[in-house]
């Protein structure tokens, strides 16, 4: 069982949560986004994705709970959680 500590709410089960990706992508610049091409920055942003094993960074969202966005540290091994934060405090990737 995944257990994820809530900044606002505390530890909590993973069913009152939901997986919304990988946290470590960096969106393309908006004004990129006149090509759709499949080797384009935006096609690669939607459309490609990493499966990580070991410790990777994640989107949750509460949604049972205080419906904040969370960015959760976990071992995909493992499942252990190492850490949580609140989206909106993580640094921005450029």
């Amino acid at each position: 069982m995944i257990r994820i500590p809530c900044p606002h709410c505390g530890l909590r089960d993973h069913s009152e949560f939901t997986y919304l990706g990988d946290a470590t992508v960096s969106r393309p610049p908006d004004d990129d986004a006149g090509d759709w091409t499949s080797g384009s920055r935006w096609s690669h942003y939607l459309y490609a994705r990493d499966n990580p094993r070991g410790i990777h960074e994640e989107f949750w969202h509460h949604g049972w709970g205080c419906r904040a966005w969370l960015v959760v540290t976990r071992n995909t091994a493992t499942h252990e959680v190492i850490d949580s934060k609140l989206a909106r405090e993580r640094e921005v990737q450029s």
